[in-house]
Parts: structure tokens; C-alpha cells; sequence
């Protein structure tokens, strides 16, 4: 939830975010401290007693204190005369907050917090790295982030000029009930380039492209005016980013794009920097915001290495809560490895589990995150092919990644772009439905064996894909469903003692698990079938490994 309180000159209105009725207290200052609970997002909006003939330009900053340091943090303009200070918290306890600005009516504000500790169990805070875990992503609280992403360039647009967002919310809710925590998304795209489906014509409501009455700057995208921001548009996307702060799911944000047809203005202009500077400012405070400069930085001509690495560091410098950021472009990232906090990979290699354990090794310091491997599930329009379509080939390749010890991102033709299916499991019966389940699958299934703690050994490979945990004493082997058979001997022998192992299997399609049993060494099981062989691919999971003694 998103508290929004409006301090005026004669009232406080203190509001929830989810337009319950407005309270209002009476009185000309916060008087009492702003009670909050840590990774709640809060709004305080100040009104200007002049008007500002430039007030994107304004500089005002609140300077939040507590025996820990200070935060200076940037308040956007929200429109009629108003500047917003948007706040979370990952620590509880007293802090003491002070607006600094040329403008009379912003400085000199002061106010107080007491943050109370979170309750709301599947919440954690932002997304943060740690030193000795450093290929992992975690929340603040410490726990493993398993980052499972879903790209749906377009969800700006379902609700867009509507007061509900009925579909907004029926599609995070679909996606977060099988177990996706992040979307990677654009702040705004216009519409593509490639040809669109016929079937399109006959479900208009299904394409969010082309639209002209959404634009982030003033006029259209089809006339634009780079004089001012279109602030309507930004409310709306903080509706959007609030209610992915309720469902738990992480905004992956990509701040441009080059090839949705977007009339961006010239850039490092003053309006491209007005509109990135904006953009920082006004979603910083969400817990659940990771930045990306752009989709595909440099793949089409217009941006430059130099300019990139700009706009990484101009947002860090207005970014007071230190969000991680990366870069949708891996030729920028094994350029600049040291500008990223996560390594972003896209590849279409048929293996792409080489390349993905080829950027695990070269970069041990950082997350590899596979922002786009080429699979893209068939959906019941054509939207973008890619290379492969096939629900059961774009899951293998997600656990590929897995498999290579880096995070994953699923994309459905019907969602991921312009075309936008919000209600998938509600169409007719000939519309083909996305498989979420399998991920859902997949999420269960490395949050029981610790993926925090897995790694790739590809000498153990053989016949199928190795991934160990061996502070849990855990071993995984994926095997194809073409594949006869598949071994953990090498691996289980090499690392550790077995004598109290048990052995399971997985189905990748439906999540099934065989009973557990005790391991079985015998190294000619090829003769056993299998389960699941030639229906799914499974996996081998054998658990209650001890690590061996290490000699001395």
C-alpha cells in the first residue's frame, strides 16, 4: 500500500492509496510522528505558495536522519504546485526528515517517522547483492531473491485513463499465483515495427499498441512536445508500480526503448534529461524498483557506449536508496562490468547453457540474469516468433540458465509486447493458453533445494546437466526427455559420502515428484526406464549428501 499524505497550508490529508475515503486532520504542520511500517511506501506532498515558472528544474531534497546517517533524498513535481517526497524504509525506528529547496513553500519542512516493523509475510524489501554469496540476488531482509522474470512490455497501458485496474491487477495476479516476482517492462513503448496477426482485427482489445492518448511528455507520440512531462501519465504508472509493490513483484524497469517506434527527444537534450532525471526521482522510493538504462542499448544505432555509461551514473547520483541497476545489453555489460550491479545476457544459441556458464565464470562477482534467450511460447497470435515457440523447448532453455548457475526470463507472445492477453485462462477454448504452470514448477522446486547455494559443474554433465548444492548436500541432474538415461554417480562419488543419500525424480511439466527412495549406485541403471522418459523432462534430485573431508 502507498500512503499519500498532503501537507497544505491549512490541512494535512492523509490518504491511502487503494482511494479509500480521504481523512483529514486538522492542522498546518506534521505535528506528531508519520507512523509507517518498514518497506511501506509513503507520499508526502507539499504545496508551493508561489507559482514556479520552471518546477521540473526545482532542486528540494529531504534529508532523512537517524543514528545510522542521513538520506538525501530528491521530491518530484507532481503538478499544481505541488512537490511530492516519496519514502520507504528497510530499518525501523525514529528518523527526522528536513525539506531543503529554494522554494518558500517546500523549505524548512520537518517532520518525524516511526517505523514499525514489517508484518506481511511474503514481504521482504528491496533487492540487494551480498559479498559472500556474490552470483545471488537477496531481499533486504536477507532471504534468497529467486528471480523469476516475465516480460510484458505493455502493462502500462491495459488500465491506461481508466480509476480501476481491473486488468492490471487479473494479470500480476495470474503471474504472481504462479510464482513470477518480477516483470521487466518499459516505462513506455509506442508500438512495433514487425507485422501484426490478422486475428488481431477481429480482438482490437487484446493490442495496445499505436496508441496516441498515452505519451510521458506533453502532445503525442505522433507530435510530441518536449517542453513538459505528461504528469497524468506518470500517476497512472504509479498506480501500476504500487500494485506490483502489493503482489510482491519487482519492477525490472527499463527506463527507454529504441525499436517500439518511440519519438524520443535528442538525447542528453534537456528534455531527455528532464524526462530520465524524472523518472529516478519519482520511483526510487519503491521497494520493488530495479533500473535498466534500456532495452537493447546499443543494438540500434542511436545510443553510444558513452552515453549509457552517463545515465548509470547520473542515476546513481539522484537514486538515494542505491536500487541495483544493469544495462538490457550484454555486449555493454562485458564492457563495463564494474558500472552494473548484475550481469544482463541475451543470447538465441541453440546451447545456451555455454554461454550462460561461459558469463558465469568470466564475471564471478556478479548475478547473470538471461534477460532474453530467443524463446518465445507460441501464444494464440503471432506477435514475435523469434526462434523457438514451443512451450516445452522455451522451458528447457529457462532451466538452462537455472542449470548454469544464473536467473531466467519467460516471455508469452501473448503478453510480452503490444498484444497483451491480460485474462489468459478466460478466453475460448481455440485461443491457446500460456503454460505458467511450468514456472510455477520450477519456483517450487529450487526454493526446496536452496538455489542460493547451487553451482554449475559441468565436468559432472555427462549424459544430462549437473547443479550442486553442496553446503546442503544436494545434486540435480536434468535430463532431456530424449535421453535414456542419466547418472549422478560421477558427481555424487567426487563430493561426497552417500551412504544415508536418497534419490527422487521431478517432471518438469507438472511439477510431480516419485517417491523418495535410497540412492542407487548402480552404474548400469540405463536398463531401468526412467521416469517420464520421452513425456517430460525430469529431474534427478538426490539429497543427504555429506560433504567429503577435505585432506590434509
Amino acid at each position: 500500500m502507498r500512503i499519500s499524505i498532503l501537507s497544505f497550508c491549512f490541512a494535512i490529508l492523509i490518504t491511502p492509496f487503494s482511494f479509500c475515503q480521504t481523512q483529514v486532520l486538522k492542522g498546518s504542520k506534521l505535528n506528531k510522528p508519520v507512523e509507517i511500517v518498514q518497506w511501506e511506501v509513503i507520499d508526502l506532498v507539499y504545496t508551493a505558495k508561489d507559482n514556479i515558472i520552471a518546477p521540473f528544474q526545482v532542486e528540494a531534497y529531504a534529508v532523512v536522519t537517524d543514528e545510522n546517517g542521513t538520506q538525501n533524498i530528491p521530491l518530484f513535481y507532481n503538478g499544481n504546485n505541488q512537490w511530492v517526497f516519496r519514502y520507504s524504509s528497510t530499518t525501523i525506528g525514529q528518523k527526522t526528515f528536513e525539506i531543503k529547496s529554494e522554494v518558500k513553500g517546500l523549505h524548512g519542512n520537518k517532520g518525524n517517522f516511526k517505523i514499525t516493523e514489517n508484518k506481511k509475510e511474503n514481504r521482504h524489501g528491496g533487492i540487494v547483492l551480498h559479498d559472500d554469496n556474490p552470483q545471488r540476488f537477496f531481499y533486504e531482509d536477507g532471504s534468497h531473491y529467486f528471480n523469476l522474470a516475465f516480460e510484458c512490455d505493455w502493462l502500462f497501458a491495459l488500465d491506461y485513463g481508466k480509476q480501476d485496474l481491473a486488468k492490471t491487477k487479473h494479470l500480476l495476479s495470474v503471474l504472481s499465483d504462479n510464482n513470477f516476482n518480477q516483470v521487466v517492462m518499459n516505462v513506455y513503448s509506442h508500438d512495433v515495427s514487425w507485422p501484426k496477426d490478422e486475428r488481431l482485427k477481429k480482438h482490437p482489445e487484446h493490442e495496445y499498441g499505436g496508441r496516441q492518448d498515452i505519451f510521458p511528455f506533453l502532445g503525442s507520440n505522433a507530435n510530441p512536445d518536449f517542453s513538459s512531462l505528461n504528469i497524468e501519465f506518470f500517476k497512472h504508472f504509479d498506480r501500476v508500480i504500487s500494485e506490483m509493490h502489493d503482489q510482491e513483484i519487482v519492477s525490472h524497469l527499463m527506463i527507454y526503448v529504441w525499436n517500439k517506434l518511440v519519438n524520443w527527444p535528442d538525447m542528453e537534450s534537456k528534455a531527455d534529461n528532464l524526462y530520465y532525471d524524472y523518472v529516478i526521482k519519482r520511483y526510487q522510493g519503491f521497494p520493488n524498483i530495479v533500473w535498466d538504462v534500456s532495452k537493447e542499448a546499443l543494438y540500434y544505432g542511436r545510443a553510444t557506449e558513452e552515453y549509457i555509461s552517463e545515465r548509470i551514473s547520473r542515476a546513481r547520483k539522484l537514486d538515494a536508496y542505491n536500487r541495483l541497476i544493469s544495462v538490457h545489453d550484454y555486449g555493454f555489460c562485458k564492457k563495463h562490468p564494474s558500472e552494473v550491479d548484475f550481469i544482463s545476457m541475451q543470447n538465441w544459441a541453440h546451447d545456451i547453457y555455454t554461454p550462460m556458464t561461459q558469463a558465469r565464470n568470466n564475471f564471478p562477482n556478479k548475478p547473470i540474469f538471461n534477460i532474453e534467450h530467443g524463446g518465445y511460447e507460441e501464444s494464440p497470435y503471432v506477435v514475435f516468433p523469434g526462434a523457438y515457440v514451443d512451450a516445452e523447448a522455451c522451458l528447457r532453455r529457462n532451466y538452462m540458465c537455472l542449470f548454469a548457475g544464473g536467473y531466467t526470463t519467460y516471455y508469452w507472445q501473448g503478453a510480452s509486447w503490444n498484444v497483451v492477453i491480460h485474462n489468459p485462462y478466460e478466453t475460448p477454448n481455440d485461443f491457446k493458453k500460456p503454460h505458467f504452470e511450468y514456472f510455477e514448477h520450477m519456483s517450487k522446486l529450487m526454493n526446496i533445494v536452496n538455489f542460493e547455494n547451487c553451482m554449475p559443474m559441468p565436468h559432472y554433465n555427462r549424459s544430462g546437466y549437473n547443479l550442486t548444492n553442496k553446503k546442503d548436500g544436494i545434486i540435480l541432474m536434468y535430463a532431456p526427455k530424449e535421453n535414456n538415461w542419466v547418472s549422478a554417480n560421477p558427481a555424487v562419488e567426487g563430493e561426497f559420502n552417500y551412504s544415508e543419500a536418497t534419490m527422487q525424480w521431478f517432471n518438469t511439466l507438472t511439477g510431480a515428484l516419485t517417491k523418495e527412495e535410497k540412492y542407487n549406485k548402480n552404474d548400469f541403471r540405463f536398463w531401468d526406464q526412467r521416469p517420464w522418459r520421452h513425456e517430460a523432462d525430469a529431474i534427478l534430485i538426490v539429497k543427504n549428501l555429506k560433504q567429503k573431508k577435505e585432506r590434509n
